[in-house]
């Protein structure tokens, strides 16, 4: 495959349809809960982003991965390779995101102190806004002081479904009466 192609497959979940665009490695390259891959070709950075789309029925360990996350195993999508591009800041503070744990979501201003300037509450919130590759850099996990959601590329009810799905809620939710806060004291 040329370096100018990347392959994508969209795969059916409970919150809609999930795209996945890979390079040549198979590292994700962008993603995220809709069916138009030219639309997550463009949130690639311009130094990564394909000039052409090649559509499969399955991308292997990348498809695998965003089944069995739906399915529940939240672990799966924690070995699957990312690349992105950006500046220092950015590249490290996704590279933390990849570290927070699931079920155990964090503020912008730890997440900011966890990627080394605790100061920059701003730069993280900028750090969650550009990720390309959704799920596999799960910025769905940050949250604002209190617990309020923030915002999400895919949605507030998209976030709401993977923090509760996360916290094991999404499969007591009929039996519970519904989805809980989500803690704030990280």
């Amino acid at each position: 495959m040329s370096p100018n192609v990347a392959d994508f497959a969209t795969t059916a979940t409970p919150i809609g349809p999930f795209t996945a665009l890979t390079d040549a490695d198979g590292a994700v390259l962008a993603s995220g809960w809709t069916a138009d891959a030219d639309h997550l070709r463009l949130l690639i950075h311009p130094s990564l982003r394909p000039g052409e789309l090649r559509e499969r029925d399955s991308l292997g360990a990348v498809t695998r991965a965003v089944v069995a996350y739906h399915d529940g195993d939240t672990a799966a999508i924690d070995s699957v390779p990312v690349r992105q591009h950006s500046g220092e800041f950015l590249t490290q503070a996704w590279e933390i995101l990849r570290k927070v744990p699931a079920g155990e979501p964090v503020t912008y201003t730890a997440f900011a102190a966890l990627a080394g300037r605790p100061q920059a509450t701003r730069a993280a919130a900028n750090a969650c806004a550009r990720n390309a590759a959704a799920l596999f850099v799960p910025c769905h996990r940050v949250l604002r002081v209190g617990g309020a959601l923030g915002g999400f590329r895919w949605g507030l009810a998209a976030k709401r479904w993977l923090l509760d799905h996360e916290s094991g809620l999404s499969l007591r939710e009929s039996a519970g009466g519904g989805a809980s806060a989500v803690s704030s004291s990280r």
